[in-house]
């Protein structure tokens, strides 16, 4: 009877360590794949090395916000430093004093290098950078500010928006849309919009048809979905609209939610949104990801004086924009096509303007192939 009660003792001791390992087991992390790091870890001394301040709207927007943290924590992950997002209080209406209350927190933790998202961080993050001159600051879609320890990086977005424009027409869709964010004031949307209204041109001219566009910044502002911006979308779908450039972080989800009630079909933005929606066909992308890293290396390597307060305007010359081939969907239109173009412009053949136009002056430029509906 003791032997027995050993052994049954012992079975449940292996049963007991059995269930602690499955409840201690987290999923495999794939350096490769930075939205399989966490979001979150614990500093033992409390001090968290790399800090990124959010831009409006949510961490995980599947799109600006979160391919520049993936940027972020992927270095962090790959290079053992601690890391930590911070969000300015009050969302979509965050003022300069909640994000310099953001940015703040993130050089009190001993951050060394705050990688801050968005040409509205601007005015908190000079107020930042100057009192915190030992404390490397990266200004994603930014512009140098006079500041030394401020990176400013931007994109060519109007390559990527071209590209874009270009391969959708081709295809064979010619009634378009263009939802953009900022209110018709974010110059990397501007770009974007107006590249791809180039692309649909160019594309239209070389099959010898003519296209419309639907184009607006309505209910843009804040980046941020809305059932107002779903409900624009749909009218546009129920009136011929094909395809819509969802140009904005978070308006992807009310772009899409219209799509897929109406068979309709959308451009992704900043990064490959295919994965998100099979109503995406293409996304014009930048590399978020790859650019903050490589902003954030050159801290490490002692080469930050090549970056700071340097214009680094990052397009095809650095393999920085483009339009995703690993998810090709287009029947019409091939990736040879598409690299060639590539080609033409990082050759100069093929120049792409990147005049920033704000709110409806893109209506009067002088197209012979695409009409704009401004809205």
């Amino acid at each position: 009877m003791k032997k027995f009660l050993a052994i049954l003792l012992a079975l449940t001791m292996v049963l007991a360590l059995a269930a602690c390992g499955a409840k201690t087991e987290t999923p495999a992390v794939d350096p490769s794949n930075p939205d399989t790091i966490p979001d979150n870890m614990t500093a033992s001394d409390g001090v968290y090395e790399l800090a990124f301040v959010t831009d409006v709207g949510q961490l995980k927007d599947k799109s600006f916000n979160q391919g520049t943290w993936n940027g972020v924590k992927g270095d962090a992950y790959q290079n053992s430093k601690s890391y930590k997002y911070y969000q300015p209080a009050n969302g979509d209406q965050a003022t300069d004093d909640d994000r310099v209350d953001a940015m703040k927190a993130a050089c009190d933790a001993g951050a060394k290098v705050v990688v801050c998202a968005g040409f509205m961080q601007a005015g908190a993050l000079e107020q930042i950078a100057t009192a915190n001159p030992d404390t490397m600051f990266v200004f994603v879609d930014g512009w140098p500010m006079g500041l030394k320890n401020v990176a400013p990086i931007a994109f060519k977005e109007e390559q990527s928006g071209y590209f874009a424009g270009y391969a959708v027409v081709m295809e064979g869709y010619t009634k378009l849309g263009f939802c953009g964010g900022g209110g018709g004031t974010n110059p990397a949307c501007c770009r974007y919009g107006y590249g791809f209204v180039q692309g649909a041109e160019a594309a239209a001219a070389a099959k010898g048809v003519d296209v419309e566009i639907n184009y607006s910044w309505q209910y843009g502002a804040s980046f941020s979905a809305s059932p107002e911006l779903q409900t624009m979308c749909n009218g546009w779908y129920e009136n011929g609209t094909e395809i819509i450039f969802a140009c904005g972080g978070s308006m992807f989800a009310s772009v899409t939610a219209a799509a897929g009630e109406n068979n309709g079909k959308v451009v992704g933005v900043d990064v490959d949104q295919s994965f998100e929606s099979d109503t995406v066909v293409t996304s014009a992308l930048k590399d978020l990801s790859g650019a903050t890293k490589w902003a954030i290396d050159k801290y490490y390597a002692g080469e930050w004086d090549d970056i700071g307060d340097v214009p680094n305007n990052l397009g095809v010359e650095t393999n920085a924009v483009g339009i995703p081939t690993e998810t090709w969907q287009f029947k019409n239109y091939t990736v040879e096509e598409y690299q060639q173009a590539y080609q033409d412009v990082l050759d100069g053949k093929l120049v792409i303007d990147n005049t920033v136009l704000e709110g409806d002056a893109i209506a009067s430029q002088p197209f012979e192939h695409v009409t704009i509906n401004y809205v």
